[in-house]
């Protein structure tokens, strides 16, 4: 043993490298991959590893997997990480792997942050992962279908890790304490606390719980920490979010489903979900006031004009006081009556404008300001609405050659109740005129 390696195996080790699990079933909370039926425990029964991207949270054990996977199918493990890596250091991997090759090894090359490289070295995999000189297994906390080329991701299979759940977390925190050969000095209330802290994270868990570790044992005289003692040992996460990424797609499309659900309360929790995480107030007023036009719509024509006077109020208020006009606005979304008929008309009559093309208008509803417009019979045959009785003369209205189109179908809820009945009259007098016609 060199001095460097003996220095590095008296170095102390944090504690979440001390707990990483040695077999594939110590993983904790991802059954779904690691069970005899899942993706990963098939590989592990054949010994077999294909190339895979592991897209996940945060400490769910991406890392782990794949370093477990190079053990199981006795392949070398060659680590990278995209954020410190370049083009020379993956010319050098390539290179030992094709020593290895010859010598009858394989690679697993793996790579953490993989949506960091740009898309040429992502091309620069495809060759290698093509002749089998490695096996990729890539890391990343982003949507791969974002952020890495088609022609990789047609060649790895894609497996979605979860964020650890509370029982997951309990248990990683019952082997921290038998690590440490002493209970953490918590309250239950604060060690649920704790768990809500690592949201999901089982590594920020443990360096959570190795702080805690630190101060002095229940035992020797140290205190039990109970929620408000724990918040002062250890400073507060932020929501794992990330505004310009899948995070921020993610929740925005929980607010707008919630809403249009008529969830309040589910709304209410996305919506201060985006402002714990640091989302700007004014991209959900935006958000809000589109909702307003496109789910609620006339069924509650109030919606609009209450989403413009919240996103006023807003500005003219700034934060903290401004986002309870935008939390009123969710409530009054949430609780409006919903139609999408507008939005649906606009699109039929968007499709029906692209497919008829340049039709005229009929010739009785232009307008003649000249002599030889009203020759050639521009406005002929026009009749004046507010002189017609109930100020409705049923004429047509659509291009000559085009049949009459039914665009707007309202819905029977709130105030579309009331212009379908409109609607319905008019639609009679039509009929009436156009057969006493």
């Amino acid at each position: 043993m060199s001095s460097g390696e003996l220095f590095e195996t008296q170095a102390p080790r944090p504690l979440a490298d001390r707990l990483r699990p040695r077999a594939l079933d110590e993983v904790l909370g991802q059954d779904h991959l690691i069970g005899p039926d899942g993706p990963i425990g098939r590989m592990a029964a054949h010994r077999r590893v294909s190339s895979t991207i592991l897209w996940g949270p945060p400490g769910t054990g991406k890392t782990t997997i794949a370093r477990l996977l190079a053990e199981i199918s006795d392949l070398a493990f060659e680590p990278l990480s995209a954020v410190f890596s370049g083009v020379a250091d993956l010319r050098k991997v390539f290179e030992r792997a094709r020593e290895r090759r010859r010598s009858g090894r394989g690679t697993l090359l793996f790579v953490d942050e993989i949506h960091r490289f740009n898309r040429a070295q992502q091309d620069g995999f495809l060759p290698y992962v093509e002749d089998g000189t490695v096996v990729l297994v890539g890391a990343t906390t982003e949507n791969p279908s974002f952020e890495l080329n088609a022609a990789l991701l047609s060649r790895c299979q894609v497996l979605v890790l979860k964020r650890l759940d509370d029982a997951a977390l309990e248990k990683l925190l019952a082997r921290a304490e038998a690590e440490a050969g002493r209970p953490l000095p918590l309250t239950a209330e604060a060690r649920a606390s704790l768990a809500a802290l690592a949201d999901g994270d089982g590594r920020y868990l443990l360096n959570l719980a190795e702080e805690l570790f630190s101060l002095p044992s229940a035992s020797d005289g140290g205190p039990v920490l109970d929620t408000a003692g724990l918040a002062e040992v250890v400073q507060r996460r932020m929501p794992l979010y990330d505004k310009s990424q899948e995070g921020h797609y993610n929740l925005i499309s929980a607010l707008h489903k919630s809403l249009r659900g008529s969830d309040t309360d589910a709304a209410l929790y996305w919506f201060a979900r985006m402002l714990a995480g640091g989302e700007d107030p004014e991209y959900i007023a935006r958000r809000l006031l589109r909702f307003a036009v496109e789910d609620v719509g006339l069924a509650d024509p109030q919606a609009l004009t209450q989403a413009i006077a919240a996103w006023n109020a807003y500005e003219r208020l700034g934060s903290p006081e401004g986002e309870l006009a935008l939390a009123q606005l969710v409530i009054y979304l949430g609780t409006a009556p919903k139609s999408n008929a507008a939005y649906k008309a606009y699109g039929a009559a968007s499709r029906s404008a692209r497919e008829t093309g340049s039709l005229m208008p009929p010739m009785h509803i232009l307008n003649a300001p000249t002599k030889l417009m009203k020759q050639l019979g521009y406005s002929k045959g026009y009749a004046y609405d507010h002189d017609a009785p109930e100020a409705f003369s049923g004429q047509n209205y659509f291009p000559e050659t085009m049949e009459r189109q039914r665009f707007y179908r309202p819905v029977e809820r709130g105030f579309e109740r009331e212009i379908a009945k409109r609607l319905e009259y008019w639609e009679r007098l039509r009929r009436e005129r156009s057969e006493g016609g």
